[in-house]
């Protein structure tokens, strides 16, 4: 089946689903959007409600629709799961997100889909593996969002402690997407300028509790909000529009998505978020940065934990 290259799909219209949905009619990506959910009302209303912004937005169509309305999709981006709740970590929703996972893969690889599956669904390192190994496709073409939301957090925080704008910020957080993520602050910089000689041009201080606080701070962050307002949505859906962005636009950027990993950084038989080149065809290449000895242990740290997670799953193709 040929590829529609402007048209999407987003499985599971929760409030991550239904915010990515509001972003892709802000950014005019894609010509045609199709809502799944296992309520057929809910992704009714959600297309409702949506197409009703249309006239101050892009030209599209929004629309509620089945599993063979999207087999040419060029992108299905997967949110279907349960959400984490205040006290859960996100690897606690394993088992019943792979099960969802696994249904909904049924339906997908039944219908000879060629485009790129993004797996946002939590714990989404977990599940991107999963739907690699479930479905059968290769692996440049099941990607997850990986920790670019909390790259995002990161260049945020850091922003406000030095006083220049985050979209100078050039740093990563890597690892799981989750408690072992680890930010690269060897390789971070403010629009070229090392860190370190950003601040001594300032007259700032970032010292190394400086720098504790604000990754504790990125790490925790989906728990803060939780707890106060029962989900997070807005900023994952920005950091998905700026993946689907890069592979509408073929854009070969990088981005520390989560991706399976085929003996980089000396890994195998996991998924791990480390900075990649996306573009059209999904992940295009992954990025072996430099990593301080600190870092590499942390990184190694956390790929144990992913693996032994991983582990507990059962891969049986659909």
């Amino acid at each position: 089946m040929s590829i529609d290259p402007r048209k999407a799909a987003i499985v599971g219209c929760g409030s991550v689903g239904a915010a990515i949905a509001f972003r892709f009619l802000q950014q005019g990506l894609f010509s045609r959007l199709i809502l799944l959910d296992a309520n057929q009302d809910k992704a009714e209303g959600e297309a409702m409600d949506l197409s009703d912004g249309l006239p101050y937005g892009a030209a599209m169509e929004i629309t509620a629709g089945d599993y063979d309305d999207i087999a040419d999709c060029s992108l299905i981006v997967i949110t279907a799961g349960a959400n984490q709740k205040p006290g859960e970590t996100r690897l606690d929703l394993i088992g019943k997100n792979v099960a969802i996972l696994r249904s909904v893969l049924k339906e997908i690889t039944a219908r000879d889909f060629q485009g790129i599956l993004l797996v946002v669904s939590n714990p989404v390192d977990v599940l991107t593996y999963a739907a690699w190994k479930i479905s059968g496709y290769p692996r440049e073409r099941v990607i997850g969002s990986g920790t670019v939301l909390d790259t995002g957090r990161l260049k945020q925080l850091l922003g406000e402690e030095l006083r220049v704008d985050s979209r100078n910020i050039h740093a990563f957080i890597i690892g799981e997407h989750g408690d072992s993520e680890l930010a690269v602050w060897s390789e971070a910089n403010v629009s070229g300028l090392d860190l370190e000689d950003f601040c001594r041009i300032r007259g700032q201080a970032l010292r190394p509790r400086d720098m504790d606080r604000l990754y504790r701070k990125v790490r925790d962050s989906a728990y803060e909000i939780i707890r106060r307002k029962g989900v997070t949505c807005y900023g994952i859906a920005m950091a998905v529009g700026r993946i689907a962005e890069c592979i509408v636009k073929d854009e070969h950027a990088v981005l520390p998505i989560s991706v399976v990993l085929d003996g980089q950084y000396g890994m195998k038989g996991l998924a791990l978020s480390v900075p990649s080149l996306v573009g059209r065809r999904g992940l295009e290449e992954v990025l072996e940065i430099p990593l301080s000895e600190g870092e590499e242990y942390a990184l190694h740290a956390s790929a144990r934990r992913m693996k032994e997670a991983i582990e507990r799953v059962e891969y049986v193709a659909v």
